[in-house]
């Protein structure tokens, strides 16, 4: 989901492709998780974030619900998120000594940091967060190695969909009072791309496609 910034004053006032090189790679992080602390409820999964954590995991959906993540309401639409526990407020998947125990099938957004993405046009550019991480030094390091994502222009066009999937559907929610609408719609969408299980074996992208031409039939 979108949210206002200024770009002047979040980023080096760039954009970035794939195939660029941005200066964003910090070492493998050695000992900083700052990121994985303290973001509430701003790191929003999106199908494919969970396709990976439950075929990655081998957990459906309702057993990351218990302790992992949440759902909680993003631009009248009721999504899942990493949940932040503890006197620290961190990320439950992390460990005590503060690495990642889903590095492989961590979540898009993880993957990205401190790269954002900046929505226009029916499409997205990345640009880097100069603010949100602390770790230096910083080397140079190519967006798609960077991202560590397999068959990322499916990705990015999956990414796309979605995003203004989501949004048309917010905007339409603007324009109705019935709370019953946006509980129903909000449980359609949780059943039919996060609750309903994914098949290992066939393309998550293929799985998705068939998903959202019913979505969109009704």
């Amino acid at each position: 989901m979108e949210r206002e910034i200024d770009m002047k004053e979040v980023s080096d006032g760039r954009f970035y492709s794939l195939r660029d090189m941005v200066k964003a790679d910090c070492g493998g992080c050695q000992g900083c998780c700052d990121c994985c602390r303290g973001m509430g409820s701003s790191i929003i999964l999106d199908p494919y974030d969970c396709f990976r954590l439950t075929t990655g995991l081998h957990r459906s959906f309702e057993e990351l619900l218990d302790k992992e993540i949440e759902l909680n309401l993003a631009e009248g639409i009721v999504l899942p998120n990493l949940k932040m526990t503890g006197p620290k407020e961190q990320c439950g998947f992390l460990s005590g000594e503060g690495r990642c125990t889903i590095h492989p099938y961590r979540p898009g957004m993880c993957r990205i940091f401190p790269l954002g993405r900046y929505y226009e046009n029916e499409s997205f550019r990345y640009f880097l967060q100069v603010h949100e991480c602390p770790k230096e030094p910083k080397t140079k390091v190519k967006v798609q190695k960077w991202i560590d994502t397999p068959e990322v222009k499916k990705n990015e066009a999956f990414i796309i969909e979605w995003h203004y999937f989501l949004k048309a559907l917010s905007r339409r929610l603007e324009h109705t009072e019935e709370g019953s609408f946006q509980k129903s719609l909000s449980m359609y969408l949780l059943k039919t791309f996060y609750l309903k299980p994914y098949e290992e074996t066939r393309s998550f992208y293929g799985q998705f496609q068939e998903r959202m031409a019913e979505a969109r039939k009704l």
